[in-house]
């Protein structure tokens, strides 16, 4: 049997999907690309509508830690594809890039259309065929899965085809008007593929604001500040960075690095407390002096203003989160400046996630990512179940994912019939 005589379905069309079909068509299999969308790689798009964060610049071995609990899993991935060869495979499409001041690596005119626009055009170049507005209906309950039996929704109705590999990149289940809504997972269970249940991930939580409060600093971000919480193990877990307070609690890049851990002891907890440094530049002792500072006939939020630089939202969030007896207490008021609670009560809403955990189980494939119980049926991208922070590791290891399932899948036609 001859891979480069056979056709694989890619059902969906996100960097996943599409780097699984680079990599089969390389390698002379015939591709056919599904996606519901009317075009694909919507959530791609939107996530380059701010400058797309392509990669990331830093070391292997704390790339590779980033992963968390999945790292060992995600570790054959990057060795396919590591951030180095997709910055060298941006390159080969005409997009340069750079990193910027965090580390973090980006195409050079920043945007994810130009890069996009050039992929599309050498994926069909080298044959790969795309079908839009095709949306997977999964298999019929009482029969097995297979690549052989696909079936699909489209503007002229339910379409049959077979092929002799299908890749599954069917997305999380965050921004559905994007395409990814999760549906596919009730049909995986009923075939009895373990599917661990979606969840937020990268998102932003719910705090309960005063009136005052949100009413006046709703929308504001809050800059150079830090954040930690208490893991599981016990240990603190501490980034540095800024933030937005929004009208619900709070969201953006701090919060999205911690937001697993925070995720998790709501889960088991019903509430987490992140623990905000108004101050980071700054040790204990050397806030202590300044707030025990004499401050003479002038307000405390004054003195803190003078002393710390304490103005407007980082003020307004001593004060909802401090309490009356921490301001009448110069130390007690100190260590709030540098480890202010703040009560998280629930994670936003799936859909406004960037991203989702939970997803097919490790366990549920095999090395090369096909379905124990289904050969010749492969799943790569968010719809497994691990998860990432932002700053490019994401879509990192989705693509690499893709490159790693297309191996497998070639590997997989060249076995004897």
């Amino acid at each position: 049997m001859n891979a480069s005589a056979k056709r694989v379905a890619v059902i969906g069309g996100g960097p996943a999907g599409l780097m699984a079909a680079e990599g089969l068509s390389a390698r002379g299999v015939a591709v056919d690309v599904y996606d519901a969308m009317p075009s694909v790689g919507r959530k791609f798009l939107m996530a380059g509508r701010g400058g797309l964060n392509l990669t990331h610049s830093e070391p292997a071995a704390p790339f590779l830690a980033r992963y968390g609990a999945r790292a060992a899993e995600i570790a054959p991935w990057l060795q396919t594809m590591d951030a180095a060869a997709l910055r060298d495979w941006a390159h080969q499409l005409g997009i340069q890039t750079f990193v910027g001041s965090s580390g973090r690596v980006f195409p050079q005119e920043m945007k994810a259309a130009p890069l996009l626009r050039a992929w599309l055009a050498r994926l069909r170049a080298s044959g790969v065929r795309f079908h839009m507005r095709h949306r997977w209906l999964g298999w019929p309950p009482g029969t097995p899965p297979a690549a052989s039996a696909l079936r699909f929704e489209t503007p002229d109705g339910e379409q049959a085809c077979a092929a002799d590999a299908v890749v599954l990149a069917l997305g999380g289940g965050s921004w559905a008007k994007l395409g990814s809504d999760g549906a596919w997972a009730a049909g995986l269970q009923a075939h009895g593929i373990a599917v661990a249940p979606l969840r937020p991930a990268n998102c932003g939580f719910d705090v309960a604001w005063s009136d005052h409060f949100r009413e006046r600093y709703a929308g504001q971000p809050v800059k150079s500040v830090a954040m930690a919480c208490t893991l599981d193990s016990g240990e603190t877990l501490a980034r540095q960075g800024e933030f937005v307070v929004s009208e619900t609690g709070i969201e953006g890049s701090l919060v999205y690095a911690l937001s697993a851990p925070l995720r998790d002891r709501i889960d088991v907890e019903g509430k987490a407390v992140a623990l905000l440094d108004l101050a980071p530049g700054w040790t204990l002792e050397k806030v202590m002096a300044a707030v025990n500072h004499p401050r003479g006939a002038r307000s405390m939020s004054s003195h803190l203003q003078s002393r710390l630089g304490l103005t407007g939202v980082k003020a307004g969030l001593l004060r909802e989160c401090a309490s009356a007896e921490d301001f009448r207490d110069e130390d007690r008021l100190s260590l709030r400046i540098k480890a202010l609670p703040l009560t998280l009560a629930r994670a936003r809403p799936i859909d406004e996630a960037i991203s989702t955990a939970g997803g097919v189980s490790f366990d549920a494939l095999s090395p090369s990512l096909m379905l124990r119980a289904a050969p010749g049926v492969f799943c790569v991208g968010e719809m497994l179940d691990w998860e990432a922070p932002t700053g490019g590791y994401l879509l990192t290891a989705c693509m690499a994912s893709g490159a790693a399932a297309a191996s497998g899948v070639v590997e997989y036609l060249g076995q004897p019939a």
